[in-house]
């Protein structure tokens, strides 16, 4: 695999962590910091419904690939993706996981 390549899943992790990020803080600090609040947005019309649940089935297909290779390849910091999946988006933690998997053996 290419070295730039490799860098291209590092530069989109990186935008998926602080893209996403910066909307759901300005969220936050819009409305008083209440997670709780933050999740029932995600269900506020069919839409974002739809979207909610588009990114959970993602993050959990995408949790249950990296443990099948890491249990395959024994790339063990490569389960660092799947807090990143979970804890920020799949936006981040999907391309944070190639940039792992793609690293020179």
């Amino acid at each position: 695999m290419s070295p730039r390549l490799r860098h291209l899943w590092l530069v989109l992790a990186a935008w998926g962590a602080v893209h996403p990020m910066y909307w759901f803080i300005t969220w936050l600090a819009g409305n008083g910091w209440d997670l709780g609040g933050m999740i029932d947005a995600w269900y506020v019309n069919a839409s974002t419904t739809g979207l909610t649940w588009d990114l959970t089935i993602a993050a959990v297909t995408l949790t249950l690939w990296i443990l099948a290779e890491v249990a395959l390849r024994r790339n063990w910091v490569a389960l660092l993706a799947i807090p990143a999946t979970f804890c920020i988006g799949v936006s981040c933690g999907f391309p944070l996981y190639l940039w792992f998997r793609s690293r020179p053996v």
